[in-house]
């Protein structure tokens, strides 16, 4: 189930990290670019485009992570995941009524 709740949440980044990477630098030349101190970047293009689209990627799974985290039913977070027979006394969590 992780698996798949990580390919939810990667692969939706990864196109939008691609297609925001594409209409940034449509409008943006990589050699304008400063760092917040005024110096200028002194990568090459390619470092700029790759630094950037990691940038953008983990900035869109962040986004994507946030809404599959509140897409969970409350039986999801509020479950325990250790079977009844072996869960600690702490382990309040309710368990699914049939």
């Amino acid at each position: 189930m992780w698996s798949q709740r990580l390919m939810w949440i990667a692969w939706p980044a990864f196109l939008m990290a691609g297609v925001l990477e594409m209409l940034v630098f449509a409008m943006v030349d990589p050699h304008d670019l400063h760092w917040l101190n005024g110096a200028q970047v002194e990568w090459s293009r390619e470092a700029i485009y790759t630094a950037a689209f990691f940038v953008f990627w983990l900035v869109t799974m962040a986004s994507s992570a946030l809404t599959t985290l509140l897409a969970q039913s409350p039986f999801e977070v509020n479950r325990c995941p250790v079977p009844v027979g072996q869960r600690p006394d702490a382990c309040h969590k309710t368990t699914p009524s049939h």
